[in-house]
């Protein structure tokens, strides 16, 4: 009798082991099924703005690039013809054909260093003679009509 209840208990001990392993796997899994899901942080609403705009480029700037470009244009003109109509297009946006142009060839603690004065008609005529343009606009002043009324250069 002893056996049989030693065995009965042994039965019933291993049957609520199993039972016990069961409910606790159960239990796990039940706890990820029924575990609430975190809630989301909240998302702030970004409101996007407008890229800021480049700031608005001043007049001299513009015209400093114009003229870039109209020096290139005479110094690689392939006939006279093109390069005179490039020199016209030029004047035009200088308040006479006797503007100063004043070359940098050396600069040192800020005392400048100039190459002998020009207008901007001789300028142009160079351009047009050497077909090289070996300068470019460091400074650019303008008069009340937004015409260029002196022009500094430097070596490139």
């Amino acid at each position: 009798m002893k056996q049989s209840l030693f065995a009965f208990s042994l039965r019933k001990t291993l049957f609520l082991a199993l039972f016990a392993m069961l409910a606790m796997g159960a239990c796990k899994s039940k706890k990820k099924a029924v575990q609430p899901t975190p809630t989301p942080a909240p998302v702030e609403e970004v409101i996007q703005q407008a890229p800021p705009q480049a700031p608005a480029r001043s007049a001299e700037e513009v015209a400093a690039e114009k003229l870039e470009n109209y020096f290139n244009a005479v110094a690689a003109a392939g006939d006279t013809n093109a390069a005179n109509q490039s020199i016209q297009e030029t004047l035009a946006m200088f308040s006479n054909q006797e503007t100063p142009i004043l070359i940098v060839i050396h600069e040192e603690n800020g005392i400048k260093d100039y190459d002998e004065p020009t207008t901007i008609k001789k300028y142009l005529d160079y351009l047009k003679d050497t077909k090289k343009n070996l300068n470019y606009i460091s400074d650019i002043r303008m008069d009340a009509n937004g015409k260029v009324s002196e022009l500094e250069l430097r070596r490139k």
